[in-house]
């Protein structure tokens, strides 16, 4: 490319282009910008101070040994949203005049990583951040990794005595530990092992709320949800609870109605209605004072703002001003004291914080075979008619042209099941289809409003990309519920793209690919990239992909965890470092996740060897080669290495 072509291609596309094209302000919150030389930054601070070029990362990554696929977390970030949380909620409770104070939770559930757990708890201390613990397994990791009293720990899930033991001891040792009752059978239990052990417990209760979500997650709420207590049952609980003499212990009251909750006038309706059941308790005398709101606060993944699912159609500001004044209001109208507010925030807190970093291996274009010059002689007349159609297609008469093509394809293909055409006329047949398909999506691409029947065309002539990363290891949520990550490249953002593709993973499944993509007025089906550069990486970046991903990752095609790093970055000058690495899984982790033991593997090949070097098929020197490969491969990345 001369110099000349190179400044037009530059000023013909700007970094505001590609932000535009990508969504990047839409959806970036503030965290993520295009600079100057046209790579995506990470802007924790909503500023050009402490701006880092993600490509930079990925060369310093590279420059310490670790390959792609990549998850990079950015600890500012995190610190950053839970701080903006909490002053939200500090803001609205100041402003409406509310005579409680807020406390957050984190559901372990959302993401477990130590590491992530830590850093909840180093930043969370100045708020009293706490965790929300729905399995013995995540109480263990609460209590080993909590030290404020004044934070709170919400014990939700099913609970046998050692959990419920846990969880006691922890408020003998002065933490404030919650035993939230979802099951009637739980009360019980909870009596009996708090007179064994002489320790008065804090009780709570999930209430059945009738107010739903709409969203993915609507099951989670309504007289139907999995978990919790139906007003009736409440009452049970409280008249338990009074002829025990433990009425006092009664003092906190817990919902859920969904995770990503998109309109706020669902979370409004919650709220209220939890209010009048609080209010309900403290009547039925229970000391009460804490009130859980649960999760729900979403993620807006496509930048829409919007009530769409993968969006929200309000602000945490907002979403913090209904909660206070719903509460304040209701409470205040019966003279009753306003409670500690807690709410279990996962996904807003953590889902922006890591980014999955990948490299593209290759791509095949979608590029039709090169027409003939003319038709044979002896080309059938439908063969003809197809050619006609791809030397008059129009506008006007796209429809019909379309549906005719249809026609004469798969007419012919049956006359060539049937031996009445050649496979060389069958393969000219297919390339002047696929011509005449190009030809209509050009056309479809300037239409106002798109017929039915042009749906999906565009996803039929796409290129494919083959991605360095497993779908159902670090974003099975895009497989499993169709969740839609903002994924864009993090360089060459000065570049026009010219190209239109699907990324496909590297697992050997059909399953195994991305096919929807960030749109503010809808789902595109295609992501604008670049041509490939030989002897040049074309990396990509999956982003918001910090909530629940490493959780529910699995072990498809045996690829493990990735590497993972965490870096830190100064305010001032921009200056980043490398605070944490964690090697990903080799092939020798993987195999045993699933009950294999390496070392057998080594023997067992070792003997293979050894028999073939007895049968002459291979020398002694040859073995020691082909051992050295297989080490090699056991301890090696279960990713795709260059």
């Amino acid at each position: 490319m001369t110099t000349s072509i190179k400044k037009e291609a530059l000023e013909q596309w700007s970094r505001q282009d590609s932000a535009d094209l990508y969504g990047v302000d839409n959806w970036g919150c503030g965290y993520f910008d295009i600079n100057a030389k046209g790579e995506l930054a990470v802007t924790p601070f909503g500023n050009a101070k402490g701006s880092v070029s993600l490509l930079d990362v990925v060369k310093g990554i590279q420059e310490r040994g670790m390959d792609m696929p990549v998850l990079l977390r950015i600890s500012n970030i995190l610190e950053s949203r839970i701080k903006l949380l909490h002053s939200s909620f500090q803001k609205a409770i100041k402003e409406a005049g509310y005579q409680g104070v807020y406390k957050g939770v984190f559901p372990i559930k959302v993401n477990q990583q130590q590491q992530v757990i830590e850093d909840i708890a180093k930043f969370g201390l100045e708020y009293h951040h706490g965790f929300e613990a729905g399995s013995k397994a995540e109480l263990i990791a609460a209590l080993g990794t909590m030290k404020d009293r004044e934070a709170c720990l919400v014990c939700n899930g099913y609970k046998d005595e050692e959990f419920i033991d846990l969880a006691l001891y922890a408020n003998k040792l002065g933490l404030k530990c919650f035993l939230v009752i979802e099951m009637l059978s739980e009360l019980d239990v909870i009596a009996e092992r708090s007179k064994v052990l002489g320790i008065k417990p804090r009780i709570g209760v999930r209430i059945k709320l009738s107010s739903r979500a709409t969203g993915n997650w609507t099951e989670s709420g309504g007289d139907r949800s999995v978990f919790g207590l139906n007003t009736s049952e409440i009452i049970w609980v409280v008249d338990k609870l009074r002829d025990l003499g433990l009425l006092d212990c009664l003092q906190l009251l817990h919902y859920h109605i969904g995770s990503q909750i998109p309109n706020i006038r669902d979370i409004r309706a919650g709220v209220q209605e939890a209010s009048r059941v609080y209010v309900g308790l403290v009547e039925e005398g229970a000391k009460m004072g804490y009130l859980d709101l649960g999760g729900g606060l979403a993620v807006d993944y496509d930048g829409s703002h919007t009530n769409y699912h993968h969006s929200r159609n309000y602000t945490i500001d907002e979403y913090c001003v209904d909660i206070v004044e719903t509460v304040g209001e209701t409470l205040s109208a019966k003279g009753i004291s306003h409670p500690t507010l807690i709410t279990e925030s996962g996904r807003a807190t953590i889902a922006y914080f890591s980014v999955l970093l990948f490299n593209i291996l290759e791509a095949t274009k979608f590029e039709p075979a090169e027409l003939p010059a003319e038709l044979p002689e002896d080309a059938n007349d439908m063969t003809k008619e197809l050619l006609n159609i791809y030397n008059t297609i129009n506008t006007r008469n796209l429809q019909e042209f379309f549906h005719d093509a249809i026609y004469y394809r798969d007419e012919l293909r049956i006359l060539f099941r049937n031996g009445r055409i050649t496979l060389r006329e069958r393969g000219l047949v297919e390339g002047l289809f696929w011509h005449i398909m190009v030809a209509v999506n050009r056309h479809v691409q300037k239409m106002k409003y798109v017929p039915d029947e042009f749906e999906g065309l565009d996803r039929v002539l796409a290129d494919t990309y083959y991605a360095n990363f497993s779908v159902f290891q670090s974003l099975p949520d895009s497989w499993a519920i169709k969740q839609i990550f903002p994924i864009m490249p993090i360089h060459r953002l000065l570049e026009r793209p010219t190209r239109e593709g699907i990324l496909s993973d590297i697992t050997c499944d059909c399953d195994g690919k991305i096919e929807q993509f960030v749109d503010l007025h809808d789902v595109r089906h295609t992501l604008p990239l670049h041509d490939l550069h030989d002897n040049e990486e074309y990396y990509l970046g999956a982003f918001l992909v910090g909530a629940y991903q490493e959780t529910l990752g699995d072990l498809h095609n045996l690829l493990g965890d990735t590497n993972v790093v965490s870096i830190t970055i100064d305010p001032v000058d921009g200056h980043f470092e490398f605070v944490k690495e964690i090697e990903g899984d080799s092939v020798g982790d993987v195999l045993s996740y699933v009950e294999y033991d390496p070392k057998l593997l080594r023997d067992s090949f070792k003997r293979k060897a050894e028999r073939a070097v007895r049968e002459h098929l291979i020398t002694p020197a040859e073995r020691r080669e082909i051992m050295e490969a297989f080490e090699n491969g056991i301890n090696g990345y279960t990713y795709f290495e260059r």
